[in-house]
């Protein structure tokens, strides 16, 4: 059966690597982001016909609407959505003290990061339900059980990306399978670290955006979980489960 993978966010660190790795066990992928820069630099380095990058404001529901048109278009069917997009910021901006948070901006994550998942997945469902042994992959954060300051509206939206994995994979069953990964601390391969910040991790080191590609490809594998839905996969290298103490 052939496989089309949409990839929200797909130029950013994360998303970019799942969609090359879709890509190279023979899914044809859409990168869709709103930066068209990034993505069209990342469809020209890899140079396949079987990847296209599609401008898209997923917060937008006439963009995504637009965004799954092309995409059924250009590729025919859609099999596997992976909602990863999101602000890349978890911090606040418009105030330092919660008070002075601005509703514009905590709308924005909202819209963002949690109302995008809705649009994405209500425009793709009708072709999702075409297709045999579709998913939908949900990308949160470790984020929505540990904070810190000034993150409310990125922990809140992340948690509402949890909760609304379980409910689908409800509603959407037994069609469609729908799936969550919530990552701990990913880093580009090339940035530097401190031993710190590794030895924070009971697996010794800081996450790469591969970690969360390869769980990616597990769960949009029939064959290998085709009997995996809403779940939640925290990948964080054992963060969440270590007490630190400062000394």
């Amino acid at each position: 059966m052939s496989k089309v993978s949409i990839v929200t966010g797909g130029a950013g660190l994360i998303g970019r690597t799942v969609a090359s790795k879709l890509l190279a066990e023979g899914h044809r992928v859409v990168i869709a982001d709103n930066n068209t820069e990034k993505g069209l630099q990342i469809q020209k380095a890899i140079n396949n016909a079987n990847l296209k990058f599609i401008n898209t404001d997923i917060s937008n529901e006439e963009s995504v609407k637009s965004m799954i048109e092309e995409t059924v278009s250009r590729f025919g069917t859609i099999t596997c959505l992976i909602n990863n997009g999101a602000l890349a910021n978890p911090y606040f901006q418009s105030g330092e003290k919660f008070e002075d948070v601005s509703v514009e901006e905590w709308n924005k994550f909202l819209n963002v990061n949690l109302t995008s998942v809705f649009l994405c997945t209500k425009y793709a469902l009708p072709t999702l339900r075409k297709s045999k042994q579709s998913s939908i992959i949900n990308i949160s954060s470790t984020r929505y059980l540990m904070s810190e300051k000034n993150t409310e509206g990125y922990a809140a939206t992340k948690g509402g990306v949890v909760s609304m994995t379980h409910s689908l994979a409800n509603s959407l069953s037994p069609d469609i399978r729908v799936n969550c990964i919530s990552p701990g601390w990913i880093a580009d391969e090339n940035e530097e670290l401190r031993s710190e910040d590794h030895e924070q991790h009971l697996v010794g080191r800081v996450g790469i955006p591969n970690d969360i590609a390869q769980m990616v490809l597990f769960l949009s594998d029939e064959q290998k979980s085709g009997f995996v839905t809403g779940q939640n996969f925290v990948i964080d290298g054992g963060m969440t489960k270590k007490m630190i103490y400062k000394e």
